[in-house]
């Protein structure tokens, strides 16, 4: 019998890869996504589209609404930089983002007795958020095995796996592709058009792109 994982799931390059890895590594996938009022809600439609067809047994969107707090590009009224990636923490990071995404994954987790967590966090190839750091996914492992009700029974252990973490985003994308992933039903772009285009100048996109240019593969996605 497969154990079950539950996958954090953007429809994008790093999570789509992490959910063709826990599906290789013996997993059935549970793919979690999150409409947290995000201003590039396109990829919860790609996300929806896709779950499955990337392997996904289920697909559970839950909804929160972040913009009641702001505090990043992403959910306020701040404007995407597009002029590449820096060495401060940009404005598109989104405070406590991952906390809350994987403490929703926690609770689906001990909801459907799979003690494993996949989140595609990358500590190299990165826009340099806090919370994709080892230091953090090791913390949140712990906090999982104290705070919960399996955790103090000991009736399992918590892991958190984080498979690209010391990984460049070419070596993701050679991963993913050995897998079979189709990147063509991926969506990373923080600043997207109305009809789905990325922007191709967003950190998101700019590090995408290095990616699959490193990795001497075409990006299947359509550029503004």
């Amino acid at each position: 019998m497969q154990k079950k994982a539950v996958v954090l799931y953007s429809a994008g390059l790093d999570s789509t890869t992490c959910l063709a890895m826990a599906r290789d590594q013996g997993f059935e996938p549970y793919a979690i996504s999150f409409d947290y009022g995000q201003r590039h809600r396109h990829e919860l439609a790609v996300a929806k589209a896709n779950a499955k067809r990337l392997g996904a047994v289920e697909h559970l969107v839950v909804a929160f609404d972040l913009r009641t707090m702001g505090g990043s590009a992403l959910t306020a009224d701040i404007e995407v930089p597009k002029e590449g990636v820096g060495s401060d923490i940009p404005v598109t990071y989104v405070p406590a983002r991952n906390t809350i995404f994987l403490s929703f994954a926690l609770g689906w987790a001990e909801v459907l007795g799979a003690f494993d967590i996949f989140i595609g966090v990358n500590a190299l190839d990165y826009s340099g958020y806090p919370d994709c750091r080892p230091a953090f996914i090791e913390a949140f492992e712990r906090t999982a095995n104290l705070a919960t009700k399996a955790g103090v029974e000991g009736t399992g252990q918590f892991r958190i796996h984080a498979p690209l973490i010391a990984m460049t985003k070419a070596d993701i994308v050679k991963a993913g592709t050995a897998l079979g992933v189709d990147y063509g039903l991926t969506h990373s772009c923080y600043d997207p058009t109305p009809e789905g285009l990325s922007c191709g100048k967003c950190d998101s996109c700019r590090l995408r792109l290095k990616g699959f240019s490193e990795a001497g593969l075409v990006d299947p996605l359509r550029y503004v």
